[in-house]
């Protein structure tokens, strides 16, 4: 759940350059979090040297190949829906090969090619760089299948495809799997334990994108706060490492100090933060450096101590209040977004009354929030109940929602009549005459395009809003241009 779902984005078709002497085609649709739509651009690299391009029709491809996410159930039921559809025009174009990538796949292996047989190659997320043999095994006529998950790997020498860019916002990874056994989250089960990748892979995954003209990157992780680089393996080895490697060890504070001199004029963003993970000294760096956005997206799941207990979320609400204190005292501009999970196992009244509590308290920015949904092989699915009505989730959830809304427009609203940098986009969805961009505090920003193109940092006048989006007129370009 810790991880930003944009369901705009949900079943994305990925499209890249075509080479001319590729002569086979490759369809991928993405679901999910923005680390399954990175991983899509590394699984899209690798195969473009094994001779495929990507294509938005389907029907012509040679390997329909979907990118999945074992979240929330719906998730679950939107892929299987799609691997329905592909299966039918199989019937149709009998040459086409299916295969599932991801979470849904290191988890339901046996069900997708044993008991439905539905696909012929599963992928776990560790597993990209065997795709060019699992090919090769289901051009052969048999099933293909790696779900190992690795204690290494981490993608570090891929470079990704940049797929649907607007050309502007890329994302870099930085750690694969987590080690917060959260009893509601799959993800330590689909993608293994916690590793970082090597700050120098990551500089220079940054110096390409800066040379290809993008203007802003988001670091992405599970949990970035807690990147620790000493040299290679596993964070939880870390206290075997020598005193060397611990001396020159690099932690997520000095790898944002490190990405922002690099390019003192590209934006940095980063996702997603843990509050149990994140130290007063990535707050103090965000403050040094201009070009680290304010904004912190900063999941709390619940206001009430004894669910976060339950949830195994190692923080209490006081402790994040401690938190939300230091980010307002050190950056009071910053923005703040939260993930909250409604109606998880044995939530009362009480426990609803102290989320809302807590959010009176924060006033975040926005937020995501969903109703609880069991997932198969948690520790709650195995040792919860999962007791909370669907009709109390539900009416809980749309209170939550209204509160949200209302702290957003009052968030909104304190822009009025000031003058914002936005990094532009692209075209605005309501108008082809305004252009869409967002500020360093993620608020999305319109105004009429004049002269301006996409990819300029332009200060723009906010005279108006909705609860969600600044509305204003640009003043000229900003220094960072």
């Amino acid at each position: 759940m810790e991880k930003i779902i944009d369901e705009k984005k949900q079943g994305d078709t990925l499209v890249l350059d075509q080479k001319t002497e590729n002569t086979r085609k490759l369809y991928i649709e993405s679901y999910g979090c923005q680390m399954n739509f990175s991983d899509s651009e590394i699984v899209a690299s690798i195969l473009a040297k094994e001779g495929f391009n990507t294509t938005q029709k389907m029907e012509d491809a040679d390997l329909v190949l979907v990118n999945t996410c074992s979240i929330r159930d719906k998730a679950e039921q939107t892929v299987r829906k799609r691997l329905e559809k592909f299966n039918a025009v199989k019937r149709i174009n009998p040459k086409m090969k299916v295969g599932v990538l991801g979470c849904m796949a290191e988890r339901l292996k046996s069900k997708f090619l044993e008991e439905e047989k539905i696909v012929d190659m599963v992928v776990g997320p560790d597993a990209y760089k065997d795709l060019p043999n699992l090919v090769q095994e289901i051009d052969e006529g048999r099933d293909a299948v790696n779900v190992i998950l690795s204690k290494e790997e981490t993608y570090g020498d891929v470079a990704p495809m940049r797929l649907n860019s607007n050309g502007v916002s890329a994302f870099v990874s930085i750690t694969r799997g987590c080690d917060n056994m959260c009893t509601f989250c799959v993800v330590p089960f689909t993608r293994g334990r916690e590793r970082s990748r090597d700050p120098q892979s990551i500089l220079d995954e940054v110096d390409d994108l800066s040379n290809r003209g993008f203007k802003e990157i988001t670091l992405l992780g599970q949990n970035v706060d807690s990147y620790l680089w000493y040299g290679g393996g596993l964070k939880k080895d870390y206290e075997k490492a020598t005193d060397m490697q611990k001396a020159t060890a690099v932690n997520f504070s000095n790898l944002l100090s490190m990405v922002a001199e690099a390019h003192p004029k590209m934006r940095i963003r980063f996702s997603t933060s843990n509050p149990q993970d994140m130290t007063l000294d990535v707050i103090e760096t965000m403050a040094k450096y201009k070009n680290i956005c304010n904004h912190i997206h900063l999941p709390v799941q619940s206001g009430s101590n004894r669910i976060l207990k339950e949830m195994n979320r190692l923080h209490t609400r006081e402790e994040y209040f401690e938190l939300i204190d230091n980010i307002r005292k050190i950056l009071p501009e910053c923005s703040i977004s939260q993930d909250m999970i409604i109606g998880f196992p044995t939530e009362t009244t009480q426990d609803h009354k102290d989320t809302m509590d807590l959010m009176e308290y924060v006033k975040y920015d926005f937020g995501y929030m969903f109703t609880y949904s069991e997932r198969p092989g948690t520790l709650a699915e195995r040792k919860l109940d999962d007791d909370v009505p669907e009709e109390t989730k539900k009416n809980r959830l749309t209170e939550i929602i209204n509160l949200q809304q209302k702290h957003s427009a009052y968030r909104t609203k304190q822009n009025l009549g000031k003058t914002v940098e936005v990094l532009i986009e692209g075209n605005s969805k309501k108008s082809d005459a305004h252009w869409m961009g967002r500020t360093s505090q993620n608020a999305v920003t319109v105004f009429p395009k004049e002269n301006y193109k996409i990819g300029d940092f332009v200060n723009v006048k906010v005279n108006d809003c909705t609860t969600a989006t600044l509305i204003g007129e640009a003043v000229g370009y900003s220094d960072n241009n």
